[in-house]
């Protein structure tokens, strides 16, 4: 009986129409939503990669440190009483 009476309704044209149009508008917010949460995710990539850059030059600031560390604690007295520390 329900199915009867959607049938009816449907075949009307401005129903049809006015379906059409809730469905179109439907899409249309669902599509602004899907970019909206994809922006969002683009924004956190970024977020993350510029992160990952910074840790990324501290660590090679680190390691280039460490290259250029006395190699015992006599090379360290020296440096030190040289004043090139």
């Amino acid at each position: 009986m329900g199915a009867e009476i959607l049938a009816a309704r449907l075949a009307r044209p401005a129903t049809r129409r006015l379906v059409g149009v809730a469905l179109a508008t439907l899409t249309v917010a669902l599509f602004t939503f899907n970019l909206r949460r994809a922006g969002e995710r683009a924004g956190r990539a970024f977020e993350q990669l510029e992160t990952r850059e910074r840790n990324d030059a501290i660590n090679r600031q680190m390691l280039d440190a460490a290259a250029n560390r006395p190699a015992d604690r006599d090379a360290l007295a020296h440096r030190l009483r040289d004043g090139r520390f």
